[in-house]
């Protein structure tokens, strides 16, 4: 499944250390796990002194932690060269391949169905599917999406 909102954190340059704090907790505290999948979306984006306490953070847990399989995802932007946090955890680094806007498309069509008899948010756009799952693109930031 999709990580949920209690798995998921957007990082930004307002983000605070607890934020953070608080979802490697999550992630890395045993009892935690039930299949959950933990997010930092856009870890580059945060200042150099919550980069340094996530660091710290995830460190001093995962070598106190009896959890040999948690499930802990960063996401950076990899023309981030200048981020703290992609220095700190450069040892589990992975890249991923770039794939298509029509390749992700038809990804998401295949594996986002929503539940038949459930009423989504997805029933709002007039297509012939349904899915968890809509992205919405703008030229334009800010345009109530």
């Amino acid at each position: 499944p999709l990580p949920s909102y209690d798995e998921v954190l957007v990082c930004t340059l307002n983000t605070e250390e607890e934020e953070v704090e608080l979802l490697v907790r999550r992630a890395l505290f045993p009892g935690s796990q039930d299949q959950k999948i933990y997010c930092l979306l856009g870890a580059d984006r945060l200042v150099y002194k919550v980069s340094k306490q996530l660091e710290s953070h995830f460190f001093r847990l995962v070598h106190s932690s009896s959890i040999p399989n948690y499930r802990f995802i960063i996401f950076c932007n990899a023309k981030a060269h200048n981020s703290y946090v992609i220095t700190a955890f450069d040892a589990y680094k992975m890249t991923f391949p770039c794939y298509s806007k029509t390749e992700i498309q038809t990804y998401l069509k295949m594996h986002l169905k929503v539940p038949s008899g459930t009423a989504p948010v997805a029933q709002a756009f007039e297509e012939p599917y349904q899915q968890n799952v809509k992205f919405i693109f703008s030229e334009r930031a800010g345009m109530g999406k």
